[in-house]
């Protein structure tokens, strides 16, 4: 409680799963926190249990993948807040299939929410951070910080999914990138790569699949921690690399799967 007192937080695919989670912990620890979501009424639920526990919240309906709904973000939680310190960046979507099944339309959705949205929001936010970061930094105060998501496919390969993973491997590259422009000027950026967590996306994979959703998130299951990530655990990872816990830590990758990848 408290690790985020007075911050300004933007929190994009925020209506639902790891994005949900997270703008609920951010709150929870003092965050003032704008909730990004295509689903406008699920990210206005959102933003209201928010309130109803005593937190500010406010809702956006945004399509990430749009210059214009992007800058609109940025600017109501400016203007709402009076600045910015904190993104991250939980806006994504899967399509199931490899280089030779998937359709084009789908290999520009995925590339276009998983990574173009992150360079999008970035775009806008990141000088309205610039802002807040040089004057807290001259006030002796913390600079801002940017969390992007990624996956445990954007570090290794995987069957039937040629678009999700290259769109994966691009965040966590764009990561590092981020981080070595934007330190100079106060901002940190970091990667969490979940593993298999239980969203509302990872159901959608079965389906996809065609296969039996019981038996998919059992599979999904099978690592040495035995059990499948829930929003929660992802929403943790993000709370430390926002917070001053993490002062010193940028263009990491911090793989939070339950030991799958190991």
């Amino acid at each position: 409680m408290g690790a985020m007192q007075d911050r300004r937080a933007i929190v994009t695919g925020g209506a639902s799963g790891i994005g949900r989670a997270t703008a609920h912990l951010l709150a929870r620890a003092g965050a003032r926190v704008l909730v990004v979501d295509l689903d406008g009424d699920g990210a206005e639920v959102v933003a209201r249990e928010i309130r109803a526990e005593g937190a500010e919240a406010i809702a956006i309906r945004a399509d990430v993948t749009l210059d214009a709904d992007c800058r609109a973000a940025v600017e109501r939680a400016t203007e709402v807040f009076g600045g910015l310190d904190t993104l991250v960046n939980c806006a994504g979507v899967i399509r199931r299939a490899n280089a030779v099944d998937l359709a084009e339309a789908d290999w520009d959705l995925v590339m276009a929410v998983n990574v173009k949205s992150v360079y999008l929001m970035a775009h806008h936010a990141v000088p309205r951070m610039i802002e807040s970061a040089r004057g807290a930094m001259n006030a002796g105060g913390r600079g801002g910080a940017i969390v992007n998501i990624g996956s445990g496919w954007g570090l290794k390969g995987g069957p039937d999914a040629v678009a999700y993973c290259a769109s994966k491997g691009a965040v966590v590259n764009m990561t590092r990138a981020m981080a070595i422009d934007h330190g100079p000027q106060g901002i940190r950026v970091n990667c969490v790569c979940p593993g298999d967590t239980d969203t509302p996306m990872l159901h959608a994979e079965a389906r996809q699949l065609g296969l039996d959703e019981v038996a998919f998130l059992a599979e999904s299951a099978e690592r040495p921690l035995a059990r499948l990530g829930t929003p929660d655990d992802i929403a943790q990872a993000i709370l430390y690399l926002v917070s001053d816990a993490s002062s010193w830590v940028t263009g990491s990758v911090l793989v939070v799967d339950g030991g799958g990848i190991a």
